[in-house]
């Protein structure tokens, strides 16, 4: 009998998880799977949890709650020698690496995924000494996806972080900074930057051309535009993924630093949440280093083998 470690946040997203636990539980029982449950009481606690599956004999971990949540698991499997394969069933407001995966947001659904499913290794990014599961980014709106209060969040979705971070446009600000990487060094101001592994960025920004599985990352860059209505068309390429916009360097790179030339810090957010204000960032690709359960891999945005 496999056994199941099963980490649940209960106030991801609507908070909807606690509604279906039973009926999720029942169906891998069902399965044939032993299943131990753990409601997290904090994010260092679902690192904790994720390092216990590991290292206690379970077969997979399973991941209820949302991107903030796996990301915080995904800080304890890295950890471990052995890393077990996570099923992920989305609970939060966005759910970005879930729809990457193909996961259903049905909560039901995506437990029909897991069990049908065949472990399916990934990239996981490094940030500093910490780790990712699809996107780093600084700049315009990237504080909204943890400043905007959680109740906020669960009551209105999407809708919290546009409301949000149109209250935040006046005090956009570019910043100066150093991007190293493969021999390469650029030197701009820049309004926004991300390094992804994603189909889509806060459920607004859509990538395309991109694998799950082929050791680097996509750079967006937004350079600092001249004008208003410069601003516009690059915030509307942006979104479209018109990476050819004057303002917007892109590539794809497996390493790469980013350091900021002020003396004034700036954040950055980590799979939607807090990354800190480290001066000098330091982002690295780990090909394939973890497994996660998946359905239907061949129509998602893996390697052909």
């Amino acid at each position: 009998m496999e056994k199941l470690y099963f980490i649940i946040n209960l106030v991801a997203g609507k908070a909807a998880i606690s509604k279906k636990l039973g009926e999720i539980i029942n169906e891998f029982v069902k399965e044939g799977y032993e299943v131990t449950t753990h409601t997290t009481q904090s994010g260092e606690d679902a690192v904790e949890q994720a390092v216990y599956a590991c290292e206690n004999g379970y077969d997979r971990l399973i991941v209820a709650g949302g991107d903030g949540t796996l990301s915080q698991c995904l800080q304890g499997v890295m950890s471990c020698e052995r890393r077990i394969p996570i099923g992920y069933i989305p609970a939060g407001s966005t759910n970005d690496f879930a729809k990457s995966l193909g996961i259903p947001f049905d909560q039901v659904k995506a437990v029909s995924a897991i069990i049908n499913g065949e472990p399916t290794y990934c990239d996981i990014g490094s940030f500093n000494d910490s780790y990712f599961s699809y996107v780093v980014a600084f700049g315009a709106f990237t504080n909204v996806t943890y400043e905007t209060p959680q109740k906020i969040k669960n009551v209105f979705g999407h809708a919290a972080y546009i409301a949000d971070g149109a209250a935040h446009i006046g005090s956009i600000k570019a910043k100066p900074l150093r991007i190293e990487y493969e021999g390469n060094v650029i030197e701009d101001d820049f309004l926004y930057g991300m390094v992804t592994n994603t189909s889509s960025v806060a459920g607004m920004i859509n990538m395309k051309d991109f694998l799950l599985d082929d050791g680097v990352f996509e750079v967006t860059l937004v350079r600092k535009p001249k004008n208003a209505a410069e601003l516009g068309m690059t915030a509307f390429s942006l979104i479209k993924n018109n990476m050819e916009n004057k303002n917007i360097i892109f590539f794809r790179t497996n390493e790469i630093t980013i350091t900021n030339l002020s003396d004034e810090p700036f954040t950055w957010t980590r799979d939607g949440e807090y990354g800190g204000m480290e001066p000098v960032n330091h982002i690295c690709c780990h090909k394939r280093a973890v497994p996660f359960m998946v359905s239907g891999k061949d129509n998602l945005p893996f390697t052909k083998e």
